[in-house]
């Protein structure tokens, strides 16, 4: 069932009834509050087509949840189509986007839109999400998450079309940081500063990708843990976890390998301050098997549980990419 504004404001209220400091570290708070949040998934991962005949083989999924890239399912009428409807009756499925473009100063696409509208009628999805950027200009899609000017000229411009895609498709979305390798000198705000600013204005929700915190941080020289403490931890509604790699002087959002440390120990001090939170595994090139995705999102699950994991010390972030990811197959 699609969620719906009544839905999150009972999602808030559920959050904001416990106290700061029996969120952070509480098990028994937790506990509590996993019964209080409806919108709680789980763990979740990326719906790949590699990973097709897995999952249909699957008895018992090993997964609580599945999301789909909606431009990877829009127009798409073929098996992978078949999937999903499989899919979509025996867990929950969320979509998440890359083509708002909501940061654009062109017009909103409509018909994109009703094309997405038309998608989740089909899925039925918990929730609907794209990325806090801009993906292109005068009707050309760039195929990129482009980082946005953080100004308050900018804060009105998205939160307008914010209100008006909410309207449109009846519920409110979750907008994702993303992953930056160059800042505005115009910049007045920070991004967690712009992101809780635009929760305000239009009520809508957060999907806080963990390793675009730490990647960000790490090219533009900030302090990952001052912006999970300023984020607005009742608006987290999602999680992203992925692997970083190495390029030059920046890391890359490249989602190709394995969570490393730097991320899952964010990603600890997060629950910390969030309580259950709906938590995806990423993985879009050189993407291994079903059952070792299903592994690394295991790390996340014990993290969650206080419980030790296997920590990859060869994990290497050192080293250039081979090639540079993005979720859209065609």
């Amino acid at each position: 069932m699609i969620c719906g504004w009544r839905c999150h404001q009972a999602h808030k209220r559920g959050q904001m009834s416990s106290s700061a400091s029996s969120k952070q570290g509480a098990a028994d708070s937790a506990a509590s509050e996993l019964n209080e949040n409806t919108d709680y998934l789980g763990f979740g991962v990326g719906l790949r087509s590699q990973h097709f005949p897995e999952i249909m083989a699957c008895e018992n999924l090993p997964v609580d949840w599945f999301e789909i890239i909606s431009e990877n399912f829009i127009d798409n009428h073929g098996y992978g189509r078949k999937v999903l409807k499989e899919l979509r009756s025996r867990c929950p499925i969320v979509m998440h986007g890359v083509s708002l473009n909501v940061g654009s100063s062109d017009p909103l696409n409509w018909e994109y839109l009703q094309k997405l509208k038309e998608l989740a009628e089909f899925v039925q999805p918990s929730w609907i999400s794209d990325h806090l950027c801009w993906t292109g200009i005068l009707g050309h899609n760039t195929h990129d998450l482009l980082p946005m000017p953080l100004t308050e000229e900018s804060l009105n411009h998205v939160s307008e079309r914010v209100l008006q895609v909410q309207a449109f498709l009846g519920q409110p979305i979750l907008l994702e940081n993303p992953s930056t390798y160059l800042e505005f000198r115009q910049n007045e705000l920070s991004e967690w500063e712009f992101l809780s600013l635009l929760v305000k204005k239009t009520n809508c929700l957060l999907l806080l990708d963990v390793n675009n915190v730490f990647v960000s941080s790490f090219n533009h020289g900030y302090d990952p843990l001052e912006y999970l403490r300023n984020i607005p931890h009742s608006s987290i509604q999602q999680v992203h976890l992925a692997g970083p790699t190495r390029a030059g002087n920046c890391l890359v959002d490249t989602h190709d390998q394995p969570v490393p440390d730097q991320v899952w120990e964010l990603y600890k001090v997060l629950l910390e301050k969030t309580g259950p939170v709906s938590t995806l595994l990423e993985w879009d090139a050189n993407i291994p098997g079903f059952s070792e995705v299903v592994a690394e999102l295991n790390k996340a699950r014990l993290i969650f549980d206080g419980k030790p994991y296997q920590r990859l010390e060869s994990v290497d972030i050192n080293q250039a990419p081979s090639v540079f990811s993005s979720p859209v197959v065609r």
